[in-house]
């Protein structure tokens, strides 16, 4: 009895540890190639709103930023050869209120389109949400959209 019991339980450990491993991911942080780290910690700032955070490196060609969710920002200045800027690959962000942002982007004179490239326009996706498109200062494409749900 000892014998079949002992047997049971190792079999059953031997099942439940066979159990494939799923990782759990979070998005940790995002890290681009800037020209110019001035201007580009501007935009981000003023126009995103991120936070500037201490930057861990402690190297002067590199900012770190923060999103609401915590998630990080980490710009870069160096060279920015070979690195294609087209809108279909994009950072996407959400945010509370889309027609406030297109009313500062006008007031701050920061170009915006829809994703037909409407200047000046939005448009909604396939599931509702609206959006725009913006360019920071190195040309990187950023949808802002209204699917936040703050």
């Amino acid at each position: 009895m000892k014998y079949l019991f002992t047997t049971a339980l190792i079999v059953i450990g031997l099942c439940l540890s066979a159990q494939e491993y799923k990782p759990q991911v979070k998005t940790d942080h995002y890290a681009i190639v800037v020209t110019d780290l001035t201007a580009s910690a501007q935009f981000y700032s003023e126009i995103l709103g991120l936070e500037e955070i201490t930057n861990q490196t402690k190297k002067s060609n590199i900012r770190w930023f923060a999103f609401a969710d915590g998630v990080e920002l980490h710009l870069i200045q160096t060279s920015k050869e070979g690195i294609e800027t087209k809108k279909d690959f994009h950072l996407a962000v959400a945010i509370n209120s889309l027609p406030d942002f297109m009313k500062m982007l006008v007031e701050k004179k920061v170009p915006f389109e829809s994703w037909q490239g409407e200047s000046g326009k939005s448009n909604s996706r396939p599931d509702g949400v609206n959006q725009v498109y913006i360019q920071d200062p190195d040309g990187y494409w950023i949808e802002v959209n209204d699917a936040a749900r703050f």
